[in-house]
Order: structure tokens, then sequence, then C-alpha cells
């Protein structure tokens, strides 16, 4: 095969077909280029988050890295318009002067892949729409994004939305290309709304390992008056060395008894407000009761972000899935999991953090089974060395894999953008 069959040919790749575009309209030119020539190109911006999804091999790479950068911010209206690989933290930081946020608090993968923070980018975010803890009382990321700019497989720059927090004029295509991994629009540009910081943060730790007793916590808490923004529970980790054992290390704090199982519960807001629905919730859930302890402000600002930070699963050689389910089905995949796998319960009982040891295929197809027939979805965040190819990553039954055809025919009709990122078929 000569070099020019090669690259047009899928599978070839070099260093000599990346292109990286100083800005929107030269990454439009590009795709159109490829459009004509009918090359399938992979979408990168920082790669923070490259392993998850399927590995691609395509003819060509479109690196979006230089798209970045502050476009404009208006604290008082609550958005802010970024380029797409602008950096979380530099957006973070940006929020921070004027005592803001983005509510849906971005999920940090960067310790997974090797110990230490790295949110990724704007563009990142979005396109995997993993929120944090507080996504059971303010929504998902999808439900932030107040508009984009985009590329289309045929090259058109696209937008969608605006920059007005109450905008519900049109269809909002924000909310199909968020979670799309890329396989719609290359984005250009992102607009979130923002939120005020709570004044305060406290955090109540509930010791117990009766699952049936973290399960009634959890209902009791969806329905209650109090506000909560944040629920997990912590079960004891597997008594098994091909785990990292670092509970005790990650969730060090002096208010905070790591070596035993607890669920653990947000409250944010005023001082006095804080004070006054700790007071109602001891009373509602019957804490006096059951052994707990408080973790002050500086104390539960660092507990959330371990937990946002997955930094139980720091540098994991093992396959680390995550399992979305009703919330009153938890305690059936409780009971299933018991103490044989390390795993954390997020979302007031509806987002599984868990983690199967390399080699064992098999218990991750039982895992997907249970949770699809629970009414939830899992996906394989990342695999092991020796994780089979025969797994689908992320889940779908038949209906919603022909709904996606659809769309992604709509958005890029020759399968062009990041093809098979997710589904083989798309």
């Amino acid at each position: 095969m000569s070099t020019e069959e090669k690259k047009n040919f899928q599978t070839f790749q070099d260093s000599n077909n990346v292109y990286k575009p100083l800005d929107e309209r030269e990454a439009s030119n590009f795709v159109k280029e490829v459009y004509s020539k009918n090359l399938p190109i992979e979408i990168i911006g920082t790669n923070s988050k490259n392993y998850i999804g399927n590995k691609l091999q395509c003819a060509k790479v479109l690196d979006l890295s230089n798209l970045s950068g502050i476009v404009e911010y208006l604290p008082e209206e609550l958005y802010i318009k970024v380029k797409a690989c602008t950096p979380i933290s530099l957006i973070e930081e940006a929020l921070e002067k004027n005592n803001q946020q983005l509510a849906f608090e971005p999920i940090d993968f960067g310790y997974i892949k090797n110990f230490k923070s790295n949110k990724g980018t704007a563009a990142g975010q979005l396109s995997c729409n993993f929120s944090g803890s507080r996504r059971f009382k303010v929504g998902s990321i999808r439900d932030h994004v107040l508009g984009f700019k985009g590329i289309n497989g045929k090259g058109d720059i696209i937008k969608s939305g605006g920059t007005v927090v109450k905008n519900v004029t049109g269809y909002d295509l924000s909310k199909l290309v968020t979670g799309s991994f890329g396989t719609l629009v290359a984005l250009t540009e992102i607009t979130f709304k923002v939120l005020p910081v709570k004044d305060s943060i406290n955090t109540i730790a509930i010791y117990t390992e009766d699952n049936k007793i973290v399960r009634k916590i959890f209902d009791q808490l969806l329905s209650s008056s109090n506000e909560i923004s944040g629920s997990v529970y912590i079960p004891n980790e597997p008594k098994n060395n091909n785990y990292t054992i670092n509970r005790e290390k990650i969730l060090k704090f002096n208010d905070l008894k790591s070596e035993e199982p607890f669920l653990a519960l947000r409250i944010e807001g005023s001082k006095k407000s804080i004070e006054e629905r700790s007071k109602e919730i001891f009373k509602e859930l019957e804490l006096q009761k059951m052994k707990t302890s408080i973790l002050d402000f500086y104390q539960s600002k660092l507990f959330w972000e371990k937990i946002n930070n997955i930094e139980l699963f720091s540098g994991t050689k093992n396959n680390l899935l995550r399992a979305v389910i009703p919330p009153a089905k938890s305690l059936d995949l409780m009971k299933h999991l018991k103490n044989n796998f390390k795993y954390y319960i997020d979302w007031c009982g509806s987002l599984f953090w868990l983690e199967v040891l390399d080699n064992e295929n098999e218990k991750i197809e039982e895992i997907k089974s249970i949770v699809v027939k629970l009414g939830g979805y899992l996906t394989i965040i990342k695999n092991s060395e020796n994780f089979t190819s025969d797994i689908d990553l992320f889940t779908i039954n038949n209906t919603r894999l022909l709904l996606s055809k659809k769309i992604k025919e709509s958005f890029d009709p020759k399968n062009l953008l990041n093809p098979g990122k997710m589904y083989r078929e798309v």
C-alpha cells in the first residue's frame, strides 16, 4: 500500500496528520476538507479523558487545544462564555473572584489517571456529561449549558442557545450535544450558567453498615425539605490486596471516623440556616439514636472535593465502572456487591462508582446485566490491561441505538466525527 493510500485509509495515523487550528474558521475549513475526502477524524483537546470510550484509529486528528480563553463573563447576568478548550481551572478561578461557581461540580478524572488534579476543559466536561455530587439537587451539566457553537460533520459552523438564563425558545441542541463524546460536533465555544457560592457548608456523617438503613436515609433525604446538596455512602473496602486500600488515607479528617462505613450528607447556606436545618435533619432522621459526627466548613469543603475527584480510585489499574440506577433500587445493587468490590454511592443512592479487578470480565458482564435489569445504565470509565473488547463500554438498548444513529446522521451524515467513540455502530 502506498503512503497516499495509507493516508486515506481509516486506520492510518501519524504525527503529520494532526491538525491544530488557531481559530474556529480554520477548524471549519479543515472539517470541510476531510468531508470532501470522506476521511474520519478524531477530535481531541488536552486529552485529560482520552482513555474514556472506545479507542479510535482515524485518518486525521483535529486538535482544538488552541481554542482557549474566556470570551465573555457577566457575573450579574449569571453566565460565562468560553472557548471550547478553556481549562476548567481557569474558569473556576475567574468565577471565584465573584463568589460564583459551576454548580454541577465538574468531575476531576486526573487522579484516576496519574494521581493529580486535571479537570480538563470546558468541552471535555460537556462532552462527557459527568456531574458531581450536587447532581440530584441542581441537575446535570446539560442543565447548566445555555448554548454552544460548534462544527458539524460537514464543516458548517452551527450555534444553539444564547446567553440568557431563561432562554426557552427553539429546540435546545445543547442537550443533545452534551454527553455525545464529540460524535456530533466539534465544539468551539460554550456558554455556562453560573450560580452564587453558598456562604457556608457542613457535613453530617452517619456511621452504619446496615444497607437497609442507608437506603432508608437516602429515601428520606430525597423527599426532605431541608435542601440537602450532597449525599454519599462509603462502605467498607474489600479484604482483597488486589484493590488499593486507601480510604483511611484519602478521607483522613479530624472529625471523621474513616475506618467505619458511613453516610455523609451536605448542607449549604448561611451559618444560621445550616444550624437550623441540621437540627431538623437530626429530628427527621432520628439521628440521636445513631452514631454521628459533624465536619466543619474546611473539612467539608475538602471532603466533597475528594469525592468529586474520585480520589478513592486514584491510579487504579483495575476496571472502573460508573453505574446509574433509580435510587429506589440502590439496596438491590448493594446486596449484590456486598463487600466483594470496592465502591461508593453518590447522588443520594443513584450513582455507583465501582471497581472490578483485572481479569474479571465476567463479573463486569454480570454487574452490567443487573444494572440494566434495575432500570439503569453502566459506563466503563477505565478498563484494565486484560479487559476484553467484546464488552460494550456504554450501555444502550436497540431503540436508543436507532435513535442515536438518526441523530448522528443529522449532525454528521458521513460518520466522520469520532466514529465509534461511544457505540461501534455510530
